[in-house]
């Protein structure tokens, strides 16, 4: 028996992948999006919908290496009160199968911060499961 592969077929099935990318992609802008709004508003609940409970959070601490549990951190961390003077970019976002990296720009008046998050697609729902970051002073030009 022959098989016959048709245009329309491979048109379909190319498709079809093509829906299932854009849609994680959006479901990762998502999930990041609860971490920047929170962390922006000062708004725990959101911030914690984006990372899994044991979720890790590494960093450089002078020469250190650090390593905590990203939501107890941010738990102790964010306080109720006015919204944070900062903006925020997803500059990019990067996915194969169930695994995704996105990197993430908050710039404040004299500093930013560069976000590296792993996230995992897990039980159908994106969440970060890892994420590293550098802090770069602003330097200026007067």
């Amino acid at each position: 028996m022959k098989i016959t592969i048709t245009p329309l077929l491979i048109i379909l099935s190319l498709s079809t992948n093509l829906f299932a990318q854009d849609s994680d992609y959006s479901q990762i802008e998502k999930t990041v999006s609860y971490y920047l709004d929170g962390g922006t508003n000062n708004d725990f609940e959101t911030l914690k919908k984006a990372f899994h409970p044991e979720a890790k959070m590494k960093y450089i601490r002078g020469e250190n290496y650090t390593e905590v549990n990203a939501l107890e951190f941010f738990q102790k961390a964010i306080k109720p009160g006015p919204k944070q003077n900062r903006t925020s970019i997803v500059e990019q976002i990067n996915i194969a199968g169930n695994a995704a990296h996105a990197r993430l720009r908050i710039d404040y008046p004299s500093f930013y911060f560069i976000d590296y998050m792993n996230l995992l697609k897990i039980n159908g729902e994106w969440k970060v499961v890892n994420k590293i970051f550098y802090r770069k002073s602003k330097t200026s030009n007067k």
